[in-house]
């Protein structure tokens, strides 16, 4: 019996050791348990933790967001969330609160810069104000295309998801064009009205606050517009031309990192859906006061219809 009693204490006396060393690791950021390690509580400065986004970008729906974003990560101070979050403009996401926003970023070293992107933050008007409750100081980075173009291709989008789930779907023409008239009314129509999208922005952050992407440029040759976007980050230029190279089968840049190459998926460079030729001009002559405002709001003017 004395036996039993003793062997139990000898047991319980080496756990309680056990446990002690543990909890020394856990407060030092010991590498015995990485997951803990990298939390927000550790004191350790070479600790990782999820950090709320030093930069976003804000938009465009079917501007080059995720080229942008993947581009941006070949740079080693940069780390990104992988999956659109929707924090600011679902009111379902923004009611769980910064914590819950917080847990969907990436795990960063305190010099690395966190960054988000949600296309459809742009153009959602409770969006400004509750992005700068969360941080004043955030960057934010605006990548815009062709307004006309970007029309197609957002409605290319909507219709192949459509037909993937076996819906129905109107033709464009008929979407976009009303009595012989553009339909200022169709959805995709007032997301290329970037002038008024953006004047909610600026009501909010100052302009030196936004920086404006050229999407177009980025597609022709990605270099010149990332080293535009490391500049405005207070990033060391680290992304150079030889992170990029022409796949001729896809018809666009792909990305190269450490001898391992990356292309966006197939949705990127879809082929648009048909829109005859005398319904596309229509629509860019629609689009020239709209654009002007915006090249005015900017100070710059892009290679638009």
């Amino acid at each position: 019996m004395l036996w039993t009693v003793l062997l139990a204490l000898l047991v319980l006396v080496l756990l309680q050791t056990q446990l002690s060393v543990c909890l020394r690791e856990l407060r030092s950021g010991g590498s015995s348990s990485p997951a803990y390690s990298s939390s927000s509580s550790s004191p350790s400065s070479n600790a990782t933790q999820q950090r709320l986004p030093g930069a976003i970008i804000i938009g465009v729906r079917k501007g080059g967001t995720r080229a942008l974003l993947e581009m941006l990560n070949l740079h080693p101070d940069v780390e990104v969330a992988k999956a659109e979050v929707h924090y600011f403009n679902v009111e379902e996401h923004y009611r769980r609160g910064l914590a819950w926003y917080r847990a969907q970023m990436p795990f960063t070293l305190p010099d690395q810069l966190t960054v988000e992107k949600t296309p459809g933050y742009f153009a959602a008007p409770q969006v400004p104000a509750r992005v700068w409750d969360m941080n004043p100081a955030v960057r934010l980075l605006l990548i815009v295309r062709d307004p006309a173009e970007r029309l197609v291709s957002d409605y290319t989008q909507v219709l192949h998801n459509r037909l993937t789930r076996h819906k129905p779907y109107q033709p464009l023409e008929e979407l976009l064009i009303h009595k012989g008239h553009i339909d200022p009314g169709y959805k995709a129509l007032q997301r290329s009205l970037y002038h008024q999208h953006l004047a909610r922005w600026l009501e909010v952050f100052p302009r030196e606050q936004i920086h404006v992407v050229d999407g177009d440029a980025l597609i022709r040759d990605p270099f010149p517009e990332l080293r535009k976007a490391e500049r405005f980050l207070d990033l060391p230029p680290r992304i150079s031309p030889n992170n990029f190279y022409y796949n001729t089968t896809k018809g666009f840049y792909c990305l190269l990192s450490a001898g391992h190459d990356k292309c966006l998926d197939e949705s990127k460079g879809r082929p648009h859906a048909p829109l005859s030729t005398q319904a596309f001009k229509k629509l860019c002559r629609y689009f020239r006061k709209p654009n002007k405002l915006f090249f005015e709001m900017v100070g710059r003017s892009f290679s638009w219809c």
